[in-house]
């Protein structure tokens, strides 16, 4: 069954925008702070799809299409769009699969709404700001809120040293083709990615809150992970009685773009187990 366009969805008080395709069990894919839905589309929705699964992929409130709500937001708010969004489909429970801030939110979702939650994967994640995620947040935000654009170039460069693997960046084709995709993707600056920012100044440690979480769950870690380290994931592991955990080698912060097929067996492993 081919993607449908992208529909909108009137739910939790603002519009979603967000796309179905193919058949079976539900899921549902949460994206990470200032990317749109549609990065999953690159491998993680056409294999889930082969694998015989219903993929919903959603843009989170702050990007547009979706309401931008540039007045500010919680992480609650995305949570709850999360939830409404698979009420809204009427094929729930869902298995819900996040990666970063889409990770933080699919946490918040298995333990606030179970009943909308088949079982969860958490790739990249974290239950816990660090020193060093505060300082890069801030700098992010403090960029925007003064005006300040880097160089494309040095942006893409930026970009790539923080969230891909340095056995990525040793291949120099591997590198000069990963610096022209982030440099033609251009820098998100809109008001509603700065909205999502600024949910990285205001989060709390939640991990003793995730021992309260029941779903069946799996967190995926990516071994040379600048931006969220491993052992950021291995902890939200740790708290979540039910959570499996995996590392994938060679992978930064985009290692479901750099090893998608790892990250591609791993997701349909588990759900096959978990959904069973």
């Amino acid at each position: 069954m081919p993607p449908t366009p992208p529909r909108t969805a009137s739910v939790n008080g603002i519009s979603i925008s967000y796309e179905d395709a193919g058949r079976g069990p539900l899921v549902v894919m949460v994206m990470g702070t200032g990317s749109p839905g549609r990065v999953w589309k690159a491998h993680q929705q056409p294999a889930l799809v082969r694998a015989g699964y219903r993929v919903v992929t959603f843009d989170n409130r702050g990007i547009a299409p979706s309401s931008e709500c540039a007045e500010g937001f919680t992480l609650d708010d995305m949570v709850a769009d999360t939830a409404a969004l698979i009420e809204h489909l009427g094929a729930g429970p869902a298995a819900v699969v996040g990666t970063s801030l889409g990770a933080r939110i699919t946490q918040e979702l298995a333990l606030a709404r179970p009943d909308v939650v088949r079982c969860a994967a958490m790739i990249a994640t974290y239950g816990r700001n660090t020193p060093l995620q505060q300082a890069i947040s801030a700098g992010e935000r403090e960029m925007v809120d003064k005006g300040i654009v880097l160089p494309d170039a040095y942006h893409a460069a930026i970009t790539a040293h923080l969230n891909l693997s340095p056995h990525t960046l040793l291949d120099d084709a591997a590198a000069r083709d990963w610096l022209d995709i982030i440099e033609f993707s251009g820098q998100q600056r809109t008001p509603g990615v700065r909205a999502q920012l600024q949910l990285h100044h205001d989060e709390a440690d939640r991990l003793q809150a995730y021992r309260g979480i029941t779903r069946p769950s799996m967190v995926i870690g990516f071994a040379d992970d600048r931006t969220l380290p491993p052992h950021l994931a291995r902890e939200v592991a740790q708290a979540i009685p039910t959570a499996e955990y995996h590392e994938v080698a060679e992978a930064g912060h985009y290692g479901y773009l750099e090893q998608p097929d790892e990250v591609n067996r791993l997701l349909i492993d588990f759900l096959g187990r978990a959904i069973a």
